[in-house]
């Protein structure tokens, strides 16, 4: 039974958990435990301690307290269990399993172990998910939180016993051995364990020191994992029922008697009741205990390991169906979500240059000394995988090897979950590069001025220094260079660069501006609120937004908009500064303008923050506490009058008198009776309703509470003359109004109930076709000038100071590959969305020389596509594919993962179009080839054009 803590204030729970975790942050290390915790609990958590540093206006935090403990419910127990799979912990022996598509940040965080023992003290609750840290990357000095150990399932045949195990790649082959044996009650001198990678036997694990990780066991497919007792069977496949995102391992017990393997004795042997690589006739055997000539590591290449795979029969065959023997037409199996991956590295083995490179003799160029490369070990996987891919025949291609090379150097990708291939992209490209950079002891070079030179001089510098610390196949073929042009708004100082890109980020956006939604608010009850969709710059400030609400609501002179910012229904923040940039302003976000008189002197601002009663869960339907809901009304109040609570009664009264209910005709409707405020006066003068239903609401007292200087709430029902004191330091004075049923049906409330988002974000699965946003209305979007966010504000070196500078990009060297990524991706504070604008990209002619601004250069940069990834679906459960066009056939084929199938260059086209590539078209066509020409020679391509 957990032990029941003293009961603390949210403020001391947000305390106590704060000073755990800032303690314990810097003394992490391997071994830990972490805790997994669902994200929505943690939220709920978050929102109940934080509830009293946000009841202000925004600007500061004088009313951080006690406001009012009820204001938000207090979480109930933690309950983990949206993060647990029940169907396969009815069922699995490892005990709790999670969902295996679970996302940190989305569905679930880590506590450290200290924090979580003190929130459960606190709530109790479960189940408990405990996971301990290890040591992760190259260099094993990275650490991680293993949150999905390696499943294995292991079965013992001819028994048909089986069990699944939970270990961590971490743990050793010894210790899978001693589980094994003590699971089927084995004798661990008899037992052998294999990779059983593809259903076939793939590795001998008989180095018990090495751990599961660098054997490069993954939990990466929908395997299995197998123990057979070979004395008496040696079967040849798997039983049907298989594991999701289990592993093979095939665990094999040995006849004494014979003295041997059974009928896999040539594969290893006896030594002293130990295991020991055999010797073998044919070859010398490797240090893994395996044959050469007929096996090898899931890192090897030899090409006689691939036949031996007997892939035809695993996987089966081919889709398609076309002449000859083409290279080029081997799909990559999935390996649990790796779509993403697939579809990119398809692009990648596609591109002419690197099919050209990667199938010769690269290995001399692979810089194992680069502090910022992988050793070159992520440049030998790619290579062999592009060789696989090129070879001879159909059988798809499990890339498996290259996937355990990528999750060692780039940890982000490891485990089922759904990545962007764009993320995964850049990362290949960048560490293609560094691994194969031929500068082998990078230079120091300092950037000098421009010190108005010539353009020409200026980029040709900046490309030799470039060049002379960064030189590879990558550089050759797919960075180009833009100038940017920045420009100081206070003393015009202009600062020009040449910098390098490898790919260019094209906005979807078709125009300069962008619709935004707010709601209008009147403080003397002269109308209802009313929602305006207005159109302002994309790139605007307030005063922007502030003067076509003007004109949209026919704003008088003698009246102004107060602008703010709703979250959880309390005034976020005021934006006050009409220079605040509209960017800053998400698509999700609601905003309230509030209309008020402009001549206004020594004014605070009233806050009228609803709240309703909060149900309990259950049979009881007991109320359990008051909660903010609706939106925040706000009206002015004159420091120089003295104002009383039967004061603040009427001025609520009176932003409350539009949505007074009347009786009409047996129904109750919305009374638009209302008088204006008196323009001199600090208080609005009260509704006189036409009814007597208005009139006898208006003289009823509503239930208002007044927070203090103290945070304590004044009941304003009681004491009609005391004198309400305005001395606060803030400019607001918060009054709750509190919402029971009896008064609701009194107000038609679903005026403040409902707030818009500023863009109510509609999923469209294509634009018309009648009017496509043009890939060069993107380019000029990116080109466009634009200022700089607050939070890359540039140093001027002649204010010696930040400022927010305009920025221009420009065109100025084009790479021979130019690849093209369309930000389909927004993300805001709360959502992830998706554009699913189609984009009317140019197959044939592509033609850039109007953007590049160097006029030097007098050749035409024309561009013809050659392959593309798509993107079909949403945030995070989507699919990739790519369509590449196979030069030499000149025919475009589409790459699902396994299936390939031939399609007409129409459907290239469509609203999925993510990643773009482009290759130059020159005057010599004989190069355009994505495969090897015998009769071609590799050349260095010459990216300075």
């Amino acid at each position: 039974m957990v032990e029941v803590a003293p009961q603390l204030t949210p403020e001391e729970e947000k305390q106590a958990v704060r000073d755990i975790a800032v303690a314990t942050e810097a003394q992490t290390k391997v071994g830990d435990t972490f805790y997994l915790i669902t994200q929505r609990w943690w939220q709920d958590w978050l929102e109940y301690v934080n509830q009293t540093s946000i009841v202000n206006d925004g600007s500061s935090s004088e009313h951080q307290g006690a406001v009012s403990s009820s204001a938000l419910k207090k979480p109930s127990c933690i309950n983990n269990s949206d993060l647990i799979d029940e169907a396969v912990y009815e069922d699995s022996a490892t005990g709790v399993e999670l969902h295996d598509t679970l996302v940190e940040g989305t569905d679930y965080i880590l506590l450290p172990k200290e924090v979580w023992n003190k929130l459960h003290s606190w709530y109790g609750g479960g189940p408990v998910l405990a996971r301990k840290v290890i040591n992760t990357g190259h260099s094993q000095t990275d650490l991680s939180v293993e949150v999905y150990p390696l499943r294995l399932e292991l079965h013992l045949m001819p028994k048909g016993d089986r069990s699944s195990i939970r270990i961590s790649k971490k743990e050793t082959i010894g210790e899978l051995h001693r589980k094994a044996c003590e699971i089927f009650d084995l004798t661990p001198k008899q037992v052998f364990i294999w990779d059983y990678f593809s259903h076939q036997k793939h590795a001998l694990m008989n180095d018990m020191e090495r751990t599961l990780d660098e054997a490069n066991i993954q939990m990466d497919q929908d395997v299995g994992s197998r123990v057979s007792v070979c004395a008496s069977y040696a079967p040849n496949k798997l039983p049907s029922s298989i594991v999701p995102y289990a592993t093979h391992i095939l665990v094999e017990v040995i006849n004494i008697k014979t003295g041997g393997l059974s009928s896999h004795q040539e594969n290893g042997s006896i030594n002293n009741g130990s295991l020991a690589p055999a010797t073998s006739h044919s070859s010398i055997a490797t240090s893994g205990g395996l044959s050469a000539s007929k096996f090898s590591s899931r890192n090897g290449n030899s090409e006689s390991h691939f036949q031996n795979l007997n892939t035809d029969k695993a996987y089966g065959t081919s889709s398609i169906s076309t002449r000859g023997a083409t290279c080029g037409l081997t799909g990559l199996l999935n390996l649990g979500n790796t779509c993403f991956m697939n579809s990119a590295i398809q692009c990648l083995v596609h591109t002419p240059e690197f099919a050209r490179y990667f199938r010769e003799d690269y290995h001399q160029e692979i810089n194992r000394q680069n502090p910022l490369g992988m050793v070159g070990e992520l440049a030998l996987a790619f290579g062999d995988l592009l060789r696989k891919l090129w070879a001879p025949g159909r059988a798809p291609v499990a890339p498996r090897p290259f996937k355990a090379k990528l999750v060692r150097f780039a940890p982000q990708f490891s485990g089922c979950s759904q990545h962007d291939s764009q993320e995964l992209l850049a990362f290949l490209l960048d560490g293609l590069h560094e691994d194969l950079n031929r500068v082998k002891h990078k230079p120091y070079i300092k950037s000098k001025d421009a010190d108005d030179r010539p353009d020409e001089e200026v980029a040709d510098e900046y490309w030799a220094n470039h060049i002379a610390r960064n030189d590879s196949i990558i550089v050759d073929v797919c960075q180009g260079q833009y100038k940017s042009t920045l420009v100081c708004p206070v003393c015009n100082k202009v600062s020009v660069t040449f910098d390098p890109f490898m790919y260019l980020s094209l906005p979807l956006q078709s125009t300069a501006t962008r619709s935004m939604t707010v709601t209008i608010f009147t403080c003397d009850g002269s109308a209802l609120p009313a929602a305006y969709t207005l159109t302002v710059p994309k790139h605007g400030r307030c005063r922007d937004l502030i003067q076509a609400l003007s004109n949209a609501c026919s704003l008088q002179f003698n009246e102004k908009l107060l602008l703010a910012e709703i979250r959880g229904h309390l005034i976020y923040r005021f934006l006050e500064d009409p220079m605040i940039l509209l960017s800053t302003i998400k698509e999700d976000d609601h905003l309230t303008a509030y209309k008020i008189p402009k001549v206004l002197k020594k004014t605070k601002f009233l806050q009228l923050i609803h709240r309703r009663e909060e149900q309990g869960t259950g049979n009881a339907q007991s109320p359990v506490g008051w909660k903010p809901y609706g939106t925040p009304l706000v009206s002015p109040i004159s420091c120089d009058d003295t104002i009383t609570r039967s004061d603040i009664q009427q001025i609520v009264h009176t932003m409350l008198s539009p949505m007074l209910r009347t009786k009409g005709s047996g129904a109750m409707t919305t009374s638009n009776a209302s008088t204006k405020s008196h323009k001199d006066s600090s208080i609005a003068d009260p509704i006189k309703g036409d009814s007597g239903s208005s009139k006898s609401m208006l003289s009823e007292k509503l239930p208002l509470q007044l927070v203090d200087e103290n945070n304590a709430c004044i009941d304003l029902t009681v004491g009609d003359d005391k004198v309400v004191k305005l001395s606060l330091p803030s400019m607001s004075i918060l009054v709750f109004v509190d919402w029971s049923q009896k008064l609701l049906a009194s107000y038609d409330t679903n005026h403040i109930e409902n707030l818009p988002e500023v863009c109510k974000h509609v999923h469209v699965s294509k634009k018309a076709r009648n009017e496509p946003l043009s890939l060069y209305t993107c380019l000029e979007a990116f080109l466009r000038e634009e200022p700089l966010v607050p939070e890359d504000m540039w140093y001027c070196p002649q204010c010696k100071e930040r400022r927010q500078a305009s920025k221009k990009l420009d065109l100025w060297r084009l790479p021979e590959v130019l690849v093209i990524h369309l930000k389909r991706f927004s993300y805001s504070r709360s959502m992830k969305h998706k554009l699913d604008t189609y984009v009317n990209i140019p197959i044939h002619d592509f033609d850039l020389t109007n953007y590049v601004a160097n006029k030097n250069n007098t050749q035409r940069q024309i561009y013809e596509l050659y392959a593309l990834t798509n993107h079909y679906g949403g945030m995070g459960s989507g699919h990739y594919t790519a369509h590449i066009k196979l030069l030499d056939e000149n025919r475009w084929y589409n790459f699902d993962d396994n299936h390939i199938s031939p399609i007409n260059e129409d459907d290239v086209k469509s609203a999925a179009a993510y990643v773009l590539f482009y290759k130059r078209v020159n005057n010599d066509r004989s190069s355009a080839s994505n495969g090897v020409d015998s009769n071609l020679n590799s050349q260095n391509i010459n990216s300075n054009s």
